[in-house]
C-alpha cells in the first residue's frame, strides 16, 4: 500500500494484512507518500505488515515502532537469527523464501522456531515480485509444521489450482501486481472480485 485514499479503499474489504514496502530499490517504496498518522487508523483486526530487504535489526525495529507495525516481512538474505530477535520483540516474522525450478525443504529447516510463517515466491533476478507464478506442485510434499503464505503473480484465473495445496498448511494469499492499476495502487473492484471468489469464502 502506498496511498492514502487506497489504503482506505482497500482496508475496507477487511483483508487480514496490508502490506508496506520499506525497500527503497523498489516502485512500492512507501515512506514518502504514507505518514504513520494514516496506518494508525486501521481497524485493529487488519496487521500492517513492514516488507524490508536486508535491512538491519535497528532499522527493522525503528520502522516498526514508528508505523506501529505486527508483522514483518523478510525478502532478502536475513538470517534465522535476526529472525528470532524479531520474534523476541513481539513481531511476527514471515521469511520470504524464493523457488524456482526446484524445491529444497531442507534448506529451510534452520528457519524452524525462528519464524512465523515461510511466504513462497517466484525466483527472480532480483530481490521482490516477479508478477509470475512458480509451479505449486513443488510444494505438494512439504512437510514442515510452519504455516505458509503463497506469493507470486497470484490471480483470480489461477485461485482454482489451490485444490492442490488443500491438505498443506496455507495461512494466506499474497496478492499485488495482478490487483493493481499502477505500482502501489491497488484495483478495488479486482479485490472485491477476490475476496468473493468460492475458494476464500469459509
Amino acid at each position: 500500500m502506498k496511498q492514502p485514499a487506497n489504503l482506505q479503499a482497500v482496508s475496507a474489504l477487511k483483508p487480514q494484512y496490508l502490506g508496506f514496502i520499506f525497500w527503497e530499490k523498489s516502485p512500492r517504496y512507501m515512506p514518502e507518500s504514507l505518514a504513520p498518522e494514516a496506518l494508525a487508523q486501521l481497524p485493529d483486526t487488519i496487521k500492517k505488515v513492514g516488507v524490508f530487504v536486508n535491512a538491519g535489526r535497528e532499522e527493522i525495529l525503528q520502522r516498526a515502532r514508528q508505523y506501529q507495525l505486527q508483522a514483518v516481512q523478510l525478502h532478502g538474505e536475513e538470517g534465522p537469527a535476526l529472525c528470532r530477535q524479531l520474534r523476541q520483540e513481539g513481531l511476527e516474522v514471515i521469511r520470504a523464501i524464493r523457488i524456482g525450478e526446484v524445491f529444497q525443504e531442507q534448506e529451510l529447516h534452520p528457519y524452524l522456531g525462528a519464524v512465523d510463517y515461510f511466504l513462497f515466491d517466484t525466483l527472480g533476478q532480483q530481490y521482490g515480485g516477479t508478477g509470475k507464478a512458480f509451479n505449486w506442485q513443488l510444494l505438494t510434499h512439504y512437510s514442515l509444521p510452519t504455516p505458509f503464505f503463497l506469493s507470486g503473480g497470484l490471480e483470480l484465473a489461477s485461485l482454482d489450482g489451490l485444490e492442490t495445496l488443500a491438505h498443506l498448511p496455507l495461512h494466506a494469499l499474497d496478492v499485488n501486481s495482478k490487483f493493481e492499476v499502477a505500482p502501489g495502487l491497488k484495483n478495488i473492484p479486482a479485490l472485491q472480485e477476490l475476496f468473493s471468489h468460492p475458494m476464500l469464502l469459509p
